[in-house]
């Protein structure tokens, strides 16, 4: 095949060490239509893979014609779009590392908190780019791909309402969820000198104690001491002033003010007895007749580290002078940061307090920066949408440009002020010592000769025609299989060696092979099943990004049954308190009924090797509410739901499928649709007889991407 895109060199594979076990390595190559990616295309020596006989896999023999996944999206965002930091402070994407604290969101019930997440992979891709301005000014440049929190749930930039490009998208009818980030403007607080002396006349003015007194000596005649002295708990806005200072030529002492109590932390000082440091302070904090943008920046963050506020969302500035509130208030007006002054206290102290929320808060320190890392943060606040977040444009650039996207802890994180969307860091790939990020999605090992090899298995003479599964690890209907088109070749070697198969996917590319497929089933016994597990479609784009929607695949299901086909559906596996409801499970047989589906078969939940961490952190984030349930069912190393709730499901499923008439007929119920009495062991025929579940493993731990 014809790749029009570019093959990496030697060196360019050689940092990934684990590819050095594929001695069969052909070459790898990315191309822009599917950006972020890479595949590695290699001979393979083996097509045929056989299921170690003590697997609870209920078939012999499987072929993987990839390893890895290209069904997962790959979102990105331009390089200089502002990310909202654990400490809230804000950095640009490109400034953003792997470890870095980040905010991120948690659903807890019907609400959204802000909590801290770790970003824990870091990639770039050249996509086709779009601008989604908002109508409070906030402008984000982002791939089609990428997905927003909107009041109706997470959605892409781009998508259609049918066809393969089906996809909840986002609408001038959205509203983005956050506080945006249309007027943050920020001032670099180390760079200007305007700002410097800003920043010092807020901190000094609002919280240092400046003296010139004259002293009667007690030998006769008098002396003028000079004394300033700034004390501070805080030792960030304490080492910002003192450098401040030092870049003025006014150098100071640090002592130790007060030790810690139970009620005060240990507070540290600055200070200066010099006649000529006094006079140096007491002119670089002078009023400025006419103040610049980056002087009242610097004001706002020094009065702020010195006599300001920010508790539950409510950021206030309070003194009793009125010439420093009446700075304040100029300040804010000049960045047109809404506020109001509140009434007087009896001790004679007035706050200045900012009105907006989050996104008035957040403008005023990307404006300010101040120092206090304690008072920026406001992870454990419920993410609450005051601003106007309105979709109001979403304009195609007409240009491919580089961006960047992270992994987070908690599979989100905040970009230009508004929820945004990434992929998920799961551990696979381990085989290859490939990362514990995003590899599944980005490192695809492409058996380019799959066809050619299993030609010569089948010709062997000891081979005896036993049925072969496909899709049990990865799927062979993903993305790529459009570009390689391995499955016809694979379909007719199996056709033509008289051996029964079975597919498996959540693919909607299978359609393309239907004809393939009908005729093969002239001849060899054929099943096709559609994995199809969540029919509530926030839940589904929730846990599988990237996949077709249930409605596609429905809609596949109903083209199979147009090619005179049977077509199982899959409901696997059924998530425990998610989705094992009766009204969820009842319509979900409805629907496949509806597309004309043959048949359902269901399994609970089961996590093994590195599906369970990779689950566990996607349930962690979205629903922790259910992390004990699920933690005393799959305790340990359980990997399988517990007898009693199996048990339980069954009850309820059994009498469901019986309703919709979608039990199975002569089919082997327990292979993924081969029809064949060639069950492998007795344990396993017993079951059947029986009527029991099979825990069928689709998640094999190479490849949790099969897990839904």
């Amino acid at each position: 095949m014809r790749w029009s895109g570019q093959e990496l060199g030697v060196d360019q594979v050689d940092a990934l060490p684990g590819l050095a076990r594929l001695n069969n390595l052909v070459r790898s190559v990315q191309t822009p239509e599917f950006a972020g990616m890479t595949f590695h295309e290699v001979l393979a020596k083996s097509a045929l893979n056989r299921v170690p006989g003590q697997s609870m896999m209920p078939f012999g023999w499987t072929i993987n014609p990839y390893r890895g996944c290209s069904h997962a999206c790959v979102y990105c965002l331009d390089p200089s779009t502002a990310i909202t930091m654990a400490d809230g402070r804000t950095k640009s994407l490109a400034e953003i590392q792997i470890g870095d604290e980040v905010m991120g969101t948690r659903a807890i019930g019907r609400y959204r908190t802000y909590v801290q997440a770790k970003v824990l992979a870091k990639w770039s891709s050249r996509k086709a780019a779009y601008r989604v301005r908002l109508a409070d000014g906030t402008e984000i440049i982002a791939s089609g791909d990428h997905r927003f929190l909107t009041e109706r749930g997470w959605k892409h930039v781009t998508g259609a309402m049918q066809g393969a490009s089906q996809r909840p998208y986002l609408t001038t009818n959205n509203s983005l969820v956050g506080f945006g980030g249309g007027r943050a403007v920020p001032f670099p607080p180390s760079t200007s000198e305007d700002y410097r002396r800003g920043y010092l006349t807020g901190m000094i003015r609002g919280d240092a104690m400046m003296l010139r007194r004259t002293y009667a000596r007690s030998t006769g005649g008098s002396y003028v001491a000079h004394r300033f002295r700034l004390a501070l708990a805080d030792e960030e806005a304490l080492d910002r002033t003192r450098q401040y200072l030092e870049s003025f030529g006014v150098p100071t002492s640090t002592f130790q003010f007060s030790a810690a109590t139970a009620r005060r932390r240990e507070m540290t000082a600055i200070r200066t007895s010099r006649a000529r440091d006094f006079d140096a302070i007491t002119a670089l904090v002078e009023w400025p007749k006419q103040s610049t943008e980056e002087w009242d920046a610097g004001y706002l963050g020094g009065i702020f580290d010195a006599e300001g506020s920010c508790s539950r969302g409510a950021l206030r500035i309070s003194n009793s002078d009125e010439t420093i509130l009446c700075a304040i208030e100029a300040a804010l007006s000049r960045f047109r940061i809404d506020y109001v002054r509140e009434g007087q206290r009896e001790n004679g102290v007035s706050s200045v307090r900012v009105r907006g929320g989050l996104s008035a808060r957040n403008a005023f320190f990307a404006v300010s920066q101040p120092a206090i890392s304690r008072k920026l943060a406001f992870a454990g606040t419920t993410v609450k949408t005051l601003g106007d977040l309105r979709v109001v444009a979403i304009e195609p650039l007409g240009a491919t440009l580089d961006m960047l996207d992270i992994t987070t802890s908690t599979g989100d994180f905040i970009a230009n002020g508004v929820v945004s969307h990434n992929c998920f860091a799961r551990p696979t790939h381990s085989y290859l010592d490939l990362d514990a990020g995003d590899d599944f999605d980005r490192q695809i090992i492409v058996k380019v000769n799959v066809a050619e090899v299993l030609r010569k298995e089948l010709a062997r003479p000891s081979w005896r025609h036993e049925p072969v599964a496909l899709g049990t690890n990865t799927d062979p209907y993903q993305r790529a299989e459009g570009r390689y088109a391995l499955m016809p070749g694979i379909v007719d070697e199996l056709t033509a060696s008289g051996t029964p198969f079975s597919v498996l996917t959540k693919g909607t590319l299978l359609r393309r092979d239907l004809p393939k497929i009908a005729a093969a089933a002239e001849h060899v016994p054929v099943d096709l099943a559609m994995s199809i597990a969540i029919y509530d479609p926030e839940l589904q784009q929730s846990i599988e990004p990237g996949t077709p929607s249930t409605k596609a695949r429905l809609a596949t299901v109903t083209a199979v049954r147009d090619a005179g086909l049977d077509c199982a559906v899959f409901l696997m596996p059924i998530l425990p308190y998610l989705t094992d409801s009766k009204a969820h499970l009842d319509e979900a047989l409805r629907q496949a009924k509806a597309a004309g589906a043959t048949s359902v078969l269901y399994t609970a939940l089961h996590l093994r090797g590195a599906v369970k961490p990779w689950f566990m952190h996607w349930l962690e984030r979205e629903h922790p509410e259910l992390v004990p349930k699920y933690r005393s069912m799959y305790y340990g190393g359980n990997a399988y739901a517990p007898k009693e709730y199996r048990r339980w499901l069954g009850q309820r499923m059994q009498p469901l499928i019986r309703a919709h008439g979608l039990a199975r007929g002569t089919e082997d119920p327990v292979t993924g649709g081969v029809r064949s009495t060639a069950l492998r062991g007795g344990r396993r025929a017993a079951q059947q007889r029986s009527g029991a579940e099979l825990p069928l493993d689709i998640a094999a731990p190479s490849d949790p991407g099969m897990l839904f």
